[in-house]
């Protein structure tokens, strides 16, 4: 079974940054994908950046610039720094991974619980 487990969220001022993180556990051979998506409040859920299958990387047309996705490998995790931040990135933002998990070609994909980030004016 994989886990993704976030941490990073907070309170910051409008123009301020945070780096988001989201680390994988389990059993896991290889990613097909892993990023980030957000949800505000009476909104639907939003692709923020994400690491594709075929080996690119996509930012939301509103983080372009601002936010910028990174991984480390060897510790399956992901990071989204994010600077400038705007009252309108306030959201619960979602790690999404999917995971090759053995030789035969299974996957497991899935959600981390969330983290809340919230953004002052």
């Amino acid at each position: 079974q994989v886990q993704l487990v976030e941490s990073g969220g907070g309170l910051v001022q409008s123009g301020g940054s945070l780096r988001l993180s989201c680390a994988a556990s389990g059993t896991i051979v290889s990613t097909n994908e892993m990023g980030w998506y957000r949800q505000a409040p009476g909104k639907q859920r939003e692709l923020v950046a994400l690491f594709t299958s075929s080996g690119g990387t996509v930012y939301g047309d509103s983080v372009k610039g601002r936010f910028t996705l990174s991984r480390d490998n060897g510790k399956n995790t992901v990071y989204l720094q994010m600077n400038s931040l705007k009252p309108e990135d306030t959201a619960v933002y979602f790690c999404d991974a999917e995971f090759h998990i053995d030789q035969d070609g299974s996957t497991w994909s899935g959600w981390g619980q969330g983290t809340q980030v919230t953004v002052s004016s």
